[in-house]
This record gives C-alpha cells, structure tokens and sequence, in this order.
C-alpha cells in the first residue's frame, strides 16, 4: 500500500520512521516532508494546503493511506476533501478538528455535556475580556481561541500579565479568547486511537512545555517529553476515558461529525480527578515521538483500521516496557524569533554512540550543510528501563551533536525522576 504522509516536523519524522518499518507498505510520500523525513521516502512535490492537486497526487500515486499529520491541514478540511473523492485518511473532518480549532469550542461542548474541566468565560473583544477576567482568581489562564502552535497560551500570575496576555491576543481583528480558572495539579498527555466508534488507548506521555528548566519562561510548542507517565495510573486512564473521551466522542457524532484519527487529551490531575484542558486532533510534538521509539506493533494497520472504520477488530497495540525520553534541540531565540542558519553536525556519530534516534524538525539542507531554519529543530529521543537511566541516555547524544546556535533544556523528565526516587540524570536539572 502507497501511503501520504502530510507535514514536516519531527512529528512526522518519527511516524515515517514507523511506517517505513511496516510489511504492507507499498511507498512511502511525504509532503513537504524534511531532511530527515526524506531518509525513509519519496519527497512529494506538492502544496497541501492545496487540495485538489493533493488529490492528484493520490490518484496520481495510488495513495491506499493519507495520514495527516500536524492540525492546520485538518482544521482546513484537508480531510474532507480526501474522503469525498474516495481516499482513505487517518485524521478527522473539518467540524471535528474544531476540538482543537476552537478551544471555546470545545469549552462549550464540555460544559454542554458536564465533562470535567476548569470553569471559563469566552469573549469576543477586548472590554467583555477584561471585565470576565474580574470574576477569576489569580493565577488565571488566557488562551486565544485558535491555533496557535501550543504558544498561545500565558498562566498570569498578575493582573498585568493577564491585561498584557489580553492586549497580544486582541491587537488584530477578529480574535477572541477563553480566559479560565487555573487548575493545580499535574499534566499529562493521553492518547487514544478511535475510528468514532472503538476506543482503543495509545499511551501517555508528560510534555516539557516552559522554555526554561524548571518549568520557567514562556510556553513552547514542546521542549521534550517522556512516555509512559507513571502518576497516569489504569485507575485515571479508565476514569478520563469514561469521563472525558468517551462522552466527546459520543457529542461529536450526535453533531454529526463522528471523529476519526488520534484524539490527544490534555489533562489535569487535579484533587477531584482527571480534568481536560484541552484537545488536540493529532498526535502531540515531542509526546509522538516518545511513542513511536515505544512501539512495537505495526502501525500502518492501526491507521488503516481506524480509517476504514474497523478498529474493533485490529489488533491492540503494544508498547515496550521501557521508557522512552525525548528533548528537543531549539534554535537560539525560541520561542520567540529563532535564529536561522546555524549549521548542525555529528547527527551520524550521536546516533551510533548511543543507540537514540533523532527526528528532524526545523532543518534544511543547503551546499550540503545541515541548517537550522526554524524554532524547533531536533528531537532526541532514547529508551531505557528507567526514566533516570533514558534521560541520561538522551542527553548523552545531545551533547555529542555539534549545534552551537541551538540549546535545550537539560531537566527533561525530572518530575519522573523525582517521583522514581532515580539519581541518574537528576543532575541535569540546573
């Protein structure tokens, strides 16, 4: 089977990598794809935001599987096209992704159907804003209601950085914004497979979203992550599923758009229990490719099952017993205007030394250089039987590769750590 792989971060990287492995795979495209994308297929030249000539690829190409990877093309409806001309795609339809288009969206679905998360006000301008803002406790969250690449998003402490957080989000036209309670407790990622029907769960992970180690500076779109989460016990895993997914799911189709794809919650382990603070319509960037180092079952009729609307009766997939630990490489400068141009070495030897894989993001290839050209470059992912001994592991092969513009944080998975009572790798906390 021919399979589309649509995106170009370290994501998609690592989901080629895995499909590459597979026995019913035909060839693998990818577009725009990257360097490292590029090891494992063919580069497909063709814009996705343009969907008919994505279309034309796939009758093109006899594309049997497009797999959508980062949420644009999703929210854009790329999915539904696709399905209408009769291809099969892992994703959900346009008015599904709005769980991750629209966080007000999905706060008024959670209240519409008493899911559990945190209490919230949506507003359309600036003063209706401001004045919600006086009902809520400080810390208070301020999110923009949209995309935005898991940086829009500021915990205020103070009524000057919630005003600040509410000037940036209404300096243009049309914004508006979910302003919310802030919940204590600890996040976790949970993902889970579903065809709109089946649900079948596919790990946790704990994300790094802070730039700063110790969870200090503004939020990223993921500074590295390490999967499984072990304070997300069977117990909570069966209550968020209960509580949480299988009550949106059940929402989705009684508005008649039936999800299909990875559903990807985002919860707080509160006093009470699991609450949701968000979805995400794909798999999480750097969670995926802690997940994917994990996996030991084929992936490609997972994806295929869920998108033909049979995942009752694939098999359930199997993770290793080991923990896998990712920390993104970042160029100078993130999250805000990064640094381009920085050239990067000893990617081979880092990889041979110590077994990890690394996952190409924001690179490009120019005069045979390897080049950082965006905020987010590399992942570095490793796995090993305790989270001290992967984060050793995972910073050993950081540290052989030559990246001199770019840094990282160096406390990935300290929480584990801490919680497994492990001194290896706690000394990478600063």
């Amino acid at each position: 089977m021919n399979v589309l792989l649509i995106g170009s971060g370290a994501r998609e990287h690592a989901l080629a990598w895995k499909l590459a492995q597979s026995p019913m795979l035909g060839k693998l495209f990818a577009a725009p794809g990257n360097p490292g994308i590029a090891e494992h297929c063919e580069p497909a030249s063709i814009d996705p935001a343009d969907h008919r000539a994505t279309a034309d690829f796939c009758i093109r190409h006899s594309i049997g599987l497009v797999v959508i990877g980062p949420e644009a093309p999703l929210v854009d409806g790329l999915a539904d096209n696709l399905r209408t001309m009769g291809f099969r795609v892992f994703g959900p339809n346009k008015q599904a992704a709005q769980l991750e288009g629209s966080k007000g969206y999905t706060k008024d679905l959670c209240r519409e159907h008493s899911i559990p998360t945190a209490r919230y006000e949506r507003a359309s301008e600036r003063l209706s804003a401001e004045a919600a803002l006086a009902d809520f406790a400080l810390p208070v969250v301020i999110k923009a209601d949209g995309l935005a690449a898991g940086k829009g998003v500021t915990v205020a402490s103070t009524t000057a950085e919630a005003e600040e957080a509410l000037d940036s989000i209404f300096a243009g036209s049309g914004a508006s914004a979910v302003i919310e309670e802030y919940l204590e407790g600890e996040e976790v990622s949970f993902f889970v497979l579903t065809d709109g029907a089946t649900i079948v769960p596919f790990g946790s992970a704990q994300d790094h979203k802070r730039v700063g180690d110790g969870d200090t500076g503004p939020n990223t779109g993921g500074m590295g992550a390490y999967s499984p989460a072990s304070i997300f016990t069977p117990e909570l895993e069966q209550r968020t599923i209960a509580e949480i997914v299988e009550p949106t799911l059940r929402a989705m189709a009684q508005r008649g758009a039936p999800y299909s794809g990875i559903l990807y919650a985002g919860l707080m382990l509160t006093a009470e229990g699991p609450k949701l603070i968000e979805y995400n319509v794909r798999f999480g960037d750097p969670e995926c490719q802690a997940l994917m180092v994990r996996l030991e079952s084929d992936l490609l009729p997972l994806m295929l099952a869920a998108a033909e609307g049979r995942l009752s009766e694939a098999k359930r997939p199997r993770f290793s017993e080991e923990v896998a630990l990712t920390v993104v490489l970042a160029a100078a400068g993130y999250p805000g205007t990064s640094e381009k141009g920085g050239r990067i070495g000893g990617l081979e030897a880092a990889a041979a030394a110590t077994g990890a894989k690394l996952f190409h993001a924001g690179t490009a290839i120019e005069d045979d250089a390897l080049l950082a050209v965006g905020g987010r470059v590399l992942s570095v992912a490793a796995t090993a039987r305790t989270v001290a001994e992967a984060q050793a592991a995972a910073y050993r092969a950081v540290d052989a590769i030559d990246f001199p513009t770019g840094f990282c944080r160096r406390d990935i998975g300290w929480r584990e750590v801490e919680r497994c009572g492990g001194a290896d790798g706690a000394a990478h906390r600063r």
